[in-house]
Parts: structure tokens; sequence; C-alpha cells
């Protein structure tokens, strides 16, 4: 993204046509508004970059089919020259030709005509550089036909667009769309612009507009429009004295018959353009972040950083690209409507030296340092108080403008010098994620690298196949609540993204949901379907492996009891509840785990959500459940079966800020290997950790990655996995948790609790005489025998005192008759209750049982 350096932010608004209310389309549903066709279509405008063409930056939808487009503006423009009514030299008007050319070939690369040139839309920088405005409106209007009004001015038009007449909007409500200008339409506009800058005054001015039309419709029968045009306005004489070169480029512009005029591209081979040709650089497209080519990041720095701050007055702002200083100006206030209100104009200029907050922003911050060893937390002289911002709610940091300042730049460099810097990209998410960079920011999370859009354009996206129809079916109801990808741009790259994923995963199939959780990847790289495309095949076999085979019932039983187990750890008093009116996660959990929740909550909190999501490993949703129960708790515990199903239909509102923070905590709380599936993606290749691999314990990766040893999980049969209400977890990780190490005794390590407390207690019900031969340090045993009262209670002991000043904590049992002792504690409430993965025989050979000394 190019600097702003003199751009100004402009904004421009008109109304799209109004559709009747009483159709609907073919498919019975209503028909979608014409604004947002018009927002859809103009998302791709954002993409388009090149130095004669102002950026598009945003647009807007407002109230009765109003819609605000902002852009890159400049103060000077052609009309500049002709207010001043005397004739440019002949190095300015090839400059200008040259340069509205190359503005012009490029757009018709992309498919795209101007249609709308005019010296109000021909912008000069501060350099006396072109930059056409509004070079976009002819493409998101569907070539005028959702707008009420003609897209151009009348004195520049082309011939056969005056002959055309104008097309209404009523002319396409039977699906007939109008035939779209070519691109030599704008080569007559721009020869009526050269014109005029070789006279010095306006045509066409003087007459009514009927008799304008008149007047250039009868330009066909000459053979020299050029001419006919000055003496029709007096200034023969001037056009006598103009060079050969310059003539000959106007009347190739001007030449009636579009069949004979030149387009763009041809007439930049014009002699008299290729004469200062020289004077300019090729343009060369940007490098994407992730490609083929090499990239240059630019990310050195000086010793002593001072010295790119050295000059007091410089605005430091304008370097940043004009997306990053309008999604800044909108956070520090800037309200689009209000500011063309105010003015009672259509374009809204505020210089970004205006902007609140931010023009106090020390040098330093735009260039921050990237040693792993600088602190998480953004730094600014400015403000003492910014670091403390980041203990302040998610919401509140989003909209807080100096701070995201800091985070937009921070992260900006460290995407830049992605893959090198991946982990600090890792460590600084943790923190946040800026919304402007959120989707390179995921896919950087994901391990996304390469040429993605080779390996996309590569996938045939065309050829129809069976699931075409329920993929049809299927999107018009994906979060059409969403502007954006309800319009028909929208659900035209719904269809590439989906199809592109199922053609090149030929051994899964389509399942109803997908398209729920393509949503967030595709808002996020709306214009960039290969990215979409990537991240959404990244996440899959990470978190929903194997869920979309066309036999997935073994996947879903096994991954719905592993969450059934997850809600006994954590909260035995909800699952009793749930388990005796028989409101299994069969009932309600499946949309859950099958879209990671994207068809539960809307896009702004799924943002959120995952945020933290793609930091974890593939049993983080199982936390994310529980959170969302835990919620709701209260309700649960208090309706049957019947009042549950009721409030599922309908899921009351979610805090998900608090809903991420339990869950770290959940996942905090839970065994690496107490959430084991068979089922799960296999292991990573060797020294492919996906950037997990310098992250805290609750980012760590996943325990099927961990190497296998004779103390790893035993892989269970679905019934017998069903059969047991509490998690297993494996010899190694007791062993971790209770930092076994031959000392004799079981702690955990103060590193992951704040309390001095032990965090893991293991419970031997064997036999006392076994437990005496050899038993776990630490451990205390409570024989599976006498435990019990004969009303299921526990015994009163010194042994069961232990247990119950232990409750909250971990709980290990350890021996063979586990499943019904641990179903006895999660009866009476017990919390993190979990068996040891093959008893007491796993840990005999690892030399850390002890014996207690005999009694002298």
């Amino acid at each position: 993204m190019p600097p702003m350096k003199d751009a100004r932010l402009g904004a421009s608004t008109f109304f799209a046509s109004a559709l009747p209310h009483d159709i609907c389309g073919s498919n019975g549903l209503p028909l979608t508004p014409n604004s947002i066709k018009i927002l859809g279509r103009f998302q791709i405008l954002k993409t388009v970059s090149h130095p004669r063409l102002c950026r598009y930056v945003d647009i807007s939808r407002g109230k009765h089919e109003r819609l605000i487009v902002v852009a890159e503006h400049y103060e000077r423009s052609l009309e500049d020259f002709q207010r001043a009514g005397k004739p440019v030299s002949q190095d300015k008007v090839l400059q200008v030709a040259y340069e509205i050319l190359e503005g012009l070939e490029f757009m018709n690369k992309h498919g795209m005509m101007h249609r709308a040139l005019a010296p109000r839309n021909v912008l000069m920088d501060c350099r006396g550089n072109v930059k056409l405005a509004k070079f976009g409106l002819y493409h998101m209007t569907n070539h005028g036909a959702d707008v009420d009004f003609p897209i151009g001015y009348p004195s520049y038009l082309a011939p056969e667009v005056i002959a055309k007449g104008p097309s209404r909007p009523s002319d396409c409500s039977h699906g007939e769309l109008p035939r779209p200008s070519g691109p030599k339409v704008d080569v007559w506009s721009l020869g009526i612009l050269l014109f005029e800058l070789c006279v010095g005054r306006r045509l066409l001015q003087s007459f009514d507009i009927s008799e304008r039309l008149k007047f250039i419709l009868t330009l066909g029968c000459m053979d020299d429009i050029v001419t006919v045009l000055a003496e029709e306005h007096g200034c023969l004489d001037v056009i006598k004295e103009l060079p050969e070169n310059v003539l000959t480029l106007l009347r190739k512009c001007l030449t009636f018959q579009p069949s004979r005029r030149p387009t763009p591209s041809e007439l930049l081979k014009d002699p008299a353009l290729q004469e200062v040709s020289h004077l300019y650089t090729p343009f060369r497209k940007p490098v994407s972040l992730f490609s083929s080519s090499l990239r240059c990041a630019y990310l050195e720095l000086p010793e002593d950083i001072s010295e790119l701050c050295q000059d007091e007055g410089e605005e430091y702002l304008a370097e940043r690209s004009i997306e990053e200083v309008y999604h800044l100006w909108c956070l520090a206030g800037g309200d689009l409507e209000k500011e063309l209100t105010n003015k009672e104009i259509i374009q809204s200029k505020p210089p970004i030296c205006t902007l609140p907050k931010l023009k106090d922003v020390t040098g330093e911050a735009y260039y921050p340092l990237l040693d792993d060893e600088q602190s998480s937390l953004p730094q600014s002289n400015s403000s003492s108080e910014l670091s403390a911002a980041v203990a302040l709610p998610l919401v509140i940091r989003e909209r807080d403008t100096e701070y995201q300042l800091l985070r937009i730049v921070l992260f900006d460099r460290l995407l830049q010098a992605y893959p090198y810097k991946k982990n600090q990209v890792w460590k600084e998410a943790r923190v946040d994620i800026p919304p402007l960079l959120r989707g390179l920011t995921w896919a950087a999370l994901l391990g996304i690298e390469g040429d993605i859009q080779a390996k996309y354009d590569g996938i045939d996206k065309d050829t129809p196949i069976p699931t075409d129809r329920q993929i049809e079916v299927d999107i018009p109801r994906c979060h059409q609540y969403d502007e954006l990808l309800s319009s028909p741009q929208g659900h035209m790259k719904f269809r590439r993204v989906l199809k592109a994923w199922v053609v090149s995963h030929p051994d899964l199939v389509y399942w109803q949901g997908l398209d729920s959780l393509c949503a967030p990847f595709l808002y996020l790289n709306f214009n960039n379907e290969a990215l979409a495309y990537a991240c959404m095949s990244a996440f899959i076999p990470k978190y929903l492996y194997n869920f979309f085979l066309k036999d997935n019932s073994h996947v879903i039983q096994e991954y719905l009891t592993v969450f059934s187990q997850m809600i006994a750890f954590h909260d035995p008093e909800l699952s009793n509840h749930l388990n005796e009116i028989g409101f299994i996660p069969d009932l309600y959990a499946i949309p859950w785990f099958l879209t990671m929740f994207t068809h539960v909550f809307p896009l702004h909190k799924i943002f959120h959500l995952w945020d933290t999501l793609l930091l974890g490993n593939s049993s983080f949703p199982f936390c994310i459940g529980v959170a969302i129960l835990q919620q709701l708790r209260d309700r649960l515990l208090a309706n049957g079966f019947n009042e549950c199903i009721l409030l599922f239909s309908d899921l009351p509102e979610i805090d998900i800020e608090r809903c991420v923070r339990e869950s770290i905590n959940l996942f905090c709380w839970t065994p690496k290997s107490a959430t084991y599936r068979q089922h799960a993606q296999p292991p990573k290749v060797a020294g492919d950790n996906n950037g997990f691999g310098k992250t805290p314990s609750y980012y760590s990766s996943d325990y099927q990655d961990l190497p296998k040893t004779d103390l790893s999980r035993e892989p269970l049969k679905l019934s017998e996995l069903k059969a047991e209400s509490s998690p297993r977890i494996s010899a190694e990780d007791l062993i971790d948790l209770c930092e076994l190490s031959g000392s004799g005794h079981c702690k955990a390590p103060t590193k992951k609790t704040k309390s001095s407390k032990p965090k893991i207690l293991a419970v031997d019900i064997r036999s006392s005489e076994d437990f005496s031969r050899g038993h776990i340090p630490g451990s205390i045993n409570i024989p599976y025998s006498t435990a019990f009262g004969p009303d299921g209670e526990l015994v009163q002991c010194p042994a069961t005192s232990t247990l119950q000043s232990f409750r909250g904590r971990v709980i290990v049992i350890v021996s063979h008759a586990v499943m019904r002792f641990a179903a006895h504690l999660v009866k009476v409430n017990y919390p993190r209750v979990c068996i040891l993965d093959g008893g007491i025989n796993k840990m005999k050979f690892t030399g850390l049982l002890t014996v207690p000394s005999p009694q002298i």
C-alpha cells in the first residue's frame, strides 16, 4: 500500500436506484437491493493500485439506498488550467495525454472503463502528475444499470454513447444487462480534454442539451473533426499553430467511428507520446505477501532510531497508507455522513494533520524495534498510559486511535518480515490483533506460505459438479445480515472458494455448514480469493480433521464424547443435570463444532473468538464449548429438557470476551492428553511446528504431535470411550504435572499456578497391601472397597479429608476399578477428575514408584 504523501481523503455520495418491494427473485427471496450490489462490486476497486489512479478506500451504505465512497483525493485538477483561460504548452499536453492513457490502459487490463472522464476527475498531485478519480463508478454501478443518473458528462461522452441514449434501471428489471462501453469511449473523452487544454477554453458549453447532442451527432459527416470543432468555437488559429504530432494525436482521439478509433494501449504507441515515454518508469505490481516472488521488506533500521525522526515538522502519518489513515480517522470519531452534512458538499478532504490525537505521536512509534527481547506491549513517549491500554477490554482497545496506530505499524513490519518473524507474530497476536490487518495475521498464524495464487488458479472452478446445487442453496442463507457477503459479488466468491475446496479435496465432501466456515476468511480476504481458500484449507485439517468425510459419524461421535467428558471434568454438577434430563451434546453441539461456532455467532464475535482459537490447538474448541455452557449455567440447571431445547434454538447473547477468557483458563486446567482423539490430525512432520514451538502452555501443540512413548495414551474403542464419564490422561502427563523426577514427592510447578498448593493429586484406590508395595510419590491411598458408604457418600477418613482439601484441583484416579470410582466422584460433583490410562502398570517401569520406609 503506497504512502499517503500529499493526498487527502475525499468522499462522494450518490443514490442507488430503488427496487419495488413486492417483487421476488426466481428463488422466492426478496431482490437484492442495488446498493448492496454496488457495495459488492466496489470491493475489487480497493485492489486496483496504479500511480495514475486515485486509490479507492471504502464504501458505506446509508438510508434510502445512499452510498458514500471514500477515495484518495487531491486539491488540483485540470479544471485549474481551464480557469486560467490560456492554452497549455505542448509538453504539458503530451504529459497529460501519456499519463491519462497509462491509467486507462491499466484499467482496461482489469476489464474496466472510466466512462466519466472530465476535467474535474483528472486530478493532479503535488508534482503535477495525473491521478484519475471516479474511474470505478461505471464498474460498481453495473455500467449504470443500478443508478437513476447517467454515468459520464455529455460534453465529453463519445458519439456512440450519445447515440445509444441513457440506460434506465427499468430496462434491466428482467435480467437484461446493459451492453457495456468499450475502452475506446474514453479515448474520445481524452481527445476533448486535450483539445480544451490546447485552446485554453471549455467546449460545447454554449448550447442547450438538445442542441449539443445534435452537434455531436453531425460530426459523423466530417472528415476532420478537430478543424470543425476549432471553427465552431472560434479557435482555428490556435489549432493551426499546434505541432503536427499533437494534431495527429488529437485526430486519432477524435475519430468518429469507433472501429477506426484506437484503444488506449494502441494510442500509447503514437510517435508523439513515445517522445515522452522515456520520462516514465514502467509500472510494476507490488509483490504480495504470499507469492513466489522475492520480497524486500526494507526492515533495517539505523543504530540510532532518532536519526529517522530529526525533522520536527515532518508528518510521519503521511508515510502510512491511505487505508491505514482512513481506518484511524474512523476510530478517532470520523463520520462520513456527518462531514458531508456539515460542509454541504459531496467531498470531504480532512488533511491528515488534523486527525485527533495522532499528531502528538512521536516519530519513533512509526519505526518499532522487532528484536525478540523487546516488550510485546506497545510503547509511546507521548503517552505513559498507552501500555496500560492492554489491560482494557478488547472492544475499547480496537477503538483507541493511538493504540491502533502503534499496533498497525508493528504488525505491518512483522508481516513484512514473515515467515522470518513468525514467532513474534504469534507473540504479539496473544496481546491482540489489529482489525485492519486481521486477514493477513490469521494467514500467518495458519502458516500460509508460497505462491497461493498459482495454486488457486490451477483449480478447476468452472466445470459443473454434483455439489453445485447444494452450494447454490446454502449460500443465500449464509450470514445474510452482512451487506458484503449478501451481495452478488459475495455470492459469486463464495461459490468459487467453496467449489475450489471441494474439487481440491476429493477424499472429502461438502457438508452443510462449510459455507459458514468459509465466511470469516472470505470477509477478511474479499479481494483475495486465493488467500481465503488457502486459510480455509489450512484451518479445516487443524481443527476439523476428517469432519467432512462422506461418513463422518465415527469422527463426530468421538468428538462429542470427548466434549461430554470435558463438561464432566470442568463442571460435574452441570454434566449430571444435563445427563439426567437427556440433553446430550448430540442435540446442540454438532453445529458448534462443524462450523467452529460460525453458525452460532455473528462475524464480529467470530473475529474475536478466532483471534484466540487460531493460537490454540485442536482441543481448544472443547473449552470454548464448555465456556458457553457455563455462561448459560444457571438457566440450564433450572430447566428441563424441553426448556433447554428452546433455549438453544435461539441462543441468548454470549459475552465473547468473557468466553475467550474462561476458555483459556479451562485450557490451562486441562491436561494435554485428556482431549486425545484417535481421529484427530496425524502428527506433523519433523520440524513443522506451525509456529507453536515457543508458545505458552495453553497455546502448545496438539498432544497427537508429541512423540509416542510407552507412557503415551492408548486409543480406545468408541464404545469404551463412551462408557467413561471422566477423561483419561497419560502417564507422561501425570509425571509432568507432578514433576516426578525421583525426588520422592509430588508437587506442581510454581510457574503453572499462583498457589503454593499442588495442582494435582494422585488417588490410588488399590488395597493397602498393594499400595505399600509401590506407589506414585505424593499419592494418597483410598481403597475402593472402603471408599463409599451405602448411600454413595465418601466415607470420612484422613485420606478422604485430603481428597476434599484438593477439591477443585486435578484428581487422577490410579488402579483398576477407576471408572466406577471416578463416576462416583463426578456424581458427588467433584470437578477435574480424570483417570490414569493404563493404571499403575504404566508406572512400574519408570523407576518413579516409591515404597514406604519400614517403621522402627
